[in-house]
């Protein structure tokens, strides 16, 4: 290859490598979708129980040291069958937060209604939810919220909608929409009476 090839092919390459740069920079800026690097530092608390009351007891033992909820999942584990939960904290020196959370567990879901809205009055906002097996067979809502001590303002409404129907809930989650409630979470459950259903969580302050 004489010279002016290889310097045309180094063209070529560079013109390829810029161009692939430009394309790789427009995705990142146009697609919200892809997380965006997080700098602090953090310290993570995992833990896992077999009965909501234990876990409950152990979320605020973690929050007293300043750990805050991060994720939840159901599921089998070297344990058995166990509730799963990640909490954080920043490694840097930051005011500690005053949270008290919440584990509601029920299979009804007009119990789960009521427990929430009791719940939201006291300012207990909404975390996360799953679905775990019961010990006596069956399946369980568990919906973890949280409640700043210091935001004695707060205050929360709830609904809950559940149907084996994805048109229906569509339709009734538009309905609850325009009355101001936002999407919290979504779940498959088997309910006491409606059996397998899908379960949506809305709130609004």
């Amino acid at each position: 290859m004489n010279a002016t090839s290889k310097t045309q092919s180094r063209l070529s390459l560079m013109t390829v490598l810029v161009v692939t740069a430009l394309f790789a920079s427009q995705v990142l800026a146009e697609s919200p979708r892809l997380p965006l690097p997080d700098l602090a530092a953090n310290e993570f608390r995992l833990l896992a129980a077999n009965r909501t009351s234990t876990l409950q007891d152990e979320l605020n033992q973690a929050a007293g040291e300043g750990f805050v909820f991060h994720a939840m999942m159901a599921g089998n584990t070297l344990g058995g069958k166990e509730l799963v939960v990640v909490m954080s904290k920043p490694l840097a020196q930051a005011p500690v937060q005053r949270i008290k959370y919440k584990v509601l567990a029920t299979n009804k879901t007009s119990t789960m209604q009521r427990e929430l809205e009791a719940m939201g009055a006291f300012g207990y906002r909404y975390c996360a939810q799953s679905v775990a097996p019961t010990t006596f067979g069956g399946r369980q809502i568990l919906v973890v919220l949280e409640r700043n001590l210091d935001d004695r303002s707060a205050r929360y409404e709830y609904q809950l909608l559940a149907s084996n129907r994805t048109l229906t809930l569509q339709n009734e989650l538009n309905e609850v929409a325009r009355e101001g409630y936002q999407l919290a979470g979504l779940t498959v459950a088997e309910t006491a009476f409606g059996g397998d259903e899908i379960l949506a969580i809305l709130s609004r302050r």
